[in-house]
């Protein structure tokens, strides 16, 4: 008899599965996460999505996308025998975060995502999901593996269909009770647990998030261009940026906002409950100048234990140099600009070029 086989008959003889669906329900909420949900893992429609977007070409130099898609939506080729997906939500912004629109309204200021300025959120939840896995298995036996964010899951996929939330127009997960600040994670498992009602949506004919990209990057509803959105040119793409989006990235130097920002449903947000998501000092509202300063080492050194340390100092620079190319002339802006001009990197160098010509620009307009 197969292990899925011995793990169902071993659990069936002791409960019903619905009652151990609850009580994962509630092992979940104890642990932290502020909603769960389970679904099955027909992902067919979301399957033809993904083939087209990636056909496209809109993935841009994220090729791990294409070359994991399969496991993407074939959620037992990546867990052998996976039944069930159990999806869970954690809100991350937290009350203490400057709110975006206030960074961007100080073009001098590093704006940093939001869900960047606390503690690497793949180390929160996979932690909560590693103690709720053991749970169930303590109970139910059965095999369960974790996921946030670091290995080929559909995760908005999921999350929707197993009644967390939407998939908004920016293509962002949604729900009516918590907007768009979240997290997600999943569990993985061979046990037959019962599903869900998959979330509807309401956006209507809303269209904030469309007209706000400042990119253009969601180029209608519910579809994304990645290339175009400045969370990937901050974060994933690895070459330069490319010179006329430059100027639209403002001072955004890890990730962007604003598609989030203006969705109505965050008027319903909920706070963040968990401490780890409470912004660095150093990382919350810094000045671009402070940031350019920093050495190798310094960067290391601040960003650590955050989701920015992976870009490396590097790219840190590059998204830098393009805030200051952005921001209001003025002398300690140049000056820094200088320091940097014989950097070992090429691409830092690039950028750092880019920067001061539009400040020779403005002094000419002036």
């Amino acid at each position: 008899m197969s292990d899925i086989a011995n793990s169902k008959s071993a659990f069936a003889s002791r409960a019903d599965y619905s009652e151990l669906a609850a009580q994962i329900k509630s092992w979940a909420l104890e642990l932290g996460f502020d909603a769960v949900g389970i679904t099955n893992t027909e992902l067919d429609r979301h399957k033809q999505y993904l083939y087209s977007w990636l056909e496209q070409q809109r993935h841009g130099e994220m090729q791990w996308m294409q070359r994991h898609a399969e496991l993407r939506c074939e959620p037992a080729e990546l867990h052998t025998d996976t039944l069930s997906v159990i999806s869970v939500r954690m809100d991350y912004l937290h009350q203490q975060a400057t709110p975006p629109q206030l960074l961007l309204e100080q073009p001098n200021k590093a704006a940093i995502s939001r869900y960047a300025i606390g503690r690497d959120y793949h180390k929160v939840l996979r932690q909560r999901l590693a103690k709720l896995a053991k749970q169930i298995q303590q109970a139910a036996g059965g095999r369960h593996r974790a996921f946030v964010d670091s290995a080929p899951v559909l995760e908005k996929a999921l999350a929707e269909k197993a009644g967390i939330g939407w998939i908004g127009k920016h293509t962002n997960l949604l729900h009516q009770d918590a907007g768009g600040w979240f997290f997600l994670g999943e569990i993985y498992t061979n046990l037959p647990l019962p599903i869900d009602s998959p979330a509807d949506n309401h956006c209507g004919s809303c269209r904030r998030c469309i007209d706000i990209c400042p990119t253009r990057a969601i180029t209608a509803p519910y579809k994304l261009d990645a290339r175009l959105c400045i969370s990937y040119l901050t974060i994933e793409l690895q070459s330069s940026i490319p010179e006329h989006l430059r100027p639209l990235i403002g001072n955004r130097i890890y990730g962007c906002d604003d598609c989030i920002m203006v969705c109505p449903w965050n008027k319903f947000a909920q706070a963040a409950r968990e401490s780890d998501f409470m912004p660095r000092d150093h990382l919350d509202a810094p000045d671009l100048i402070e940031l350019f300063s920093w050495s190798e080492a310094q960067f290391l050194e601040h960003t650590e234990g955050t989701a920015i340390r992976r870009i490396g100092h590097e790219r840190w620079l590059r998204n830098i140099a393009v805030g200051l190319g952005n921001a209001p002339t003025s002398p300690g802006i140049v000056e820094a600009l200088k320091s940097r001009l014989n950097h070992s990197s090429e691409l830092v160098q690039e950028h750092v070029r880019w920067a001061l010509e539009q400040h020779a620009e403005n002094a000419r307009l002036c």
